[in-house]
């Protein structure tokens, strides 16, 4: 297997690589600060590539992205890595919510009322998917939305969502059928997260961050125009976004700490026989994969969320009891921070974006073409399933 450039993929490293040098004023110059600093960075960044043409590398022309290869948006993403380059703030909206935008939007009107704006980095968006009954089991959402007039009504919650208290508009699967099965009666709309009825409450995590919400949906009000696809295909649109979000969350460079790192890291502990970098029990290595927008970059998400657990894990180990200090109490020892935190929030990259037992299912069923696990509920009413407790 090649992983050295074609010559037309080196130019084009060659381009991202001047670009970024010569834009790189516009990069925070440190890792910490306000959130309203880390947002104004972040929306300057994207402002900046957007001008340049490097939003929506792989989208149709037609919706404004730039009708580029998948390698392009791999090499760029490779580069834009290995700067402090602050990206977070738009992953969900244009890695997942967008494409379902451009892909499922009623009108083309819609479409380019949210794309174009949201590329600039002028609005936020977030995904609305998860419950707290209904996790990894997606078709399982009570949230439910009611057709009245030209508007739908909802009601309902949703939890985990990430970026919500930044966001100004969401993606939203409802459930508009309870007596069909629960894969088919499910409808998704865009709504805005400023509307009357949208409570966005932030949840404490353990690391000291927020970056997770409950939101809470009491008659909210949205028009059919805003609909995502056909009134009860809501599984089908999701599945669009679902597998942008699983490239999204695992066919990006993660912006934890890896190996690089880990080696300054390691060069950096002096044991009685030397640096840690010199012990025969430490090993590193690196991974190198090729990612698509399939049920096989389920591949790549179960690889870096585990890969990312992992080495937060070694090195807290590697720093013994300094391994549990946090900030600047270990001055001594470069990148410890980020693999602190890269560790703490490890876990809950394995459930984000798809857990590691719902995307081995993934790949064993849609991948490997194995027989598919027995599901007594999938051809029965929803509202029948929910009485029985499948």
């Amino acid at each position: 297997m090649d992983f050295e450039d074609t010559p037309e993929e080196a130019a084009y490293r060659a381009k991202v690589r001047a670009w970024i040098e010569a834009n790189k004023d516009a990069l925070p110059d440190r890792d910490h600060g306000s959130r309203a600093e880390s947002v104004a960075a972040a929306k300057k960044w994207q402002a900046r590539k957007y001008e340049a043409g490097y939003v929506g590398i792989t989208w149709p022309k037609a919706v404004g992205g730039q009708g580029g290869s998948a390698m392009q948006q791999i090499i760029f993403n490779q580069e834009e890595a290995k700067y402090n380059a602050p990206t977070g703030l738009y992953a969900i909206g244009l890695g997942m919510c967008i494409p379902t935008v451009f892909s499922h939007a009623l009108s083309p009107e819609i479409a380019q009322r949210y794309v174009p704006v949201a590329m600039k980095g002028e609005e936020v968006w977030c995904q609305l998917f998860s419950e707290p009954a209904a996790g990894s089991d997606l078709a399982g959402i009570r949230t439910r939305a009611e057709r009245d007039g030209d508007d739908w009504v909802i009601n309902g919650q949703k939890v985990w969502t990430s970026g919500a208290h930044l966001s100004d508009f969401g993606i939203v699967v409802t459930r508009t059928d309870p007596n069909v099965p629960k894969h088919k009666g499910l409808t998704m709309f865009i709504v805005d997260m400023k509307a009357p009825g949208v409570e966005v409450r932030p949840i404490k995590q353990m690391s000291g961050g927020s970056e997770f919400n409950e939101v809470f949906f009491t008659d909210v009000r949205i028009k059919d125009t805003h609909r995502l696809g056909e009134v009860g295909e809501g599984w089908k649109v999701s599945l669009t976004t679902l597998m942008h979000e699983r490239l999204a969350v695992g066919g990006k460079p993660a912006s934890a700490p890896g190996v690089k790192e880990m080696i300054e890291l390691a060069k950096a502990i002096d044991f009685a026989e030397g640096s840690a970098l010199e012990q025969s029990h430490v090993r590193i290595s690196a991974l190198s994969s090729g990612r698509t927008p399939g049920p096989e970059s389920s591949i790549s998400k179960i690889v870096i969320a585990n890969n990312m657990q992992d080495m937060g894990a070694f090195a807290a180990d590697l720093c013994e009891s300094a391994g549990l200090m946090m900030g600047d109490d270990a001055p001594d020892l470069p990148h410890l921070t980020r693999f602190q935190t890269s560790y703490i929030g490890s876990a809950g990259l394995r459930i984000a974006g798809g857990t590691d037992e719902i995307l081995r299912n993934i790949i064993a069923e849609r991948v490997l073409g194995l027989p598919g696990e027995i599901r007594p509920d999938k051809d029965i009413p929803f509202s029948e399933a929910t009485k029985l407790g499948l």
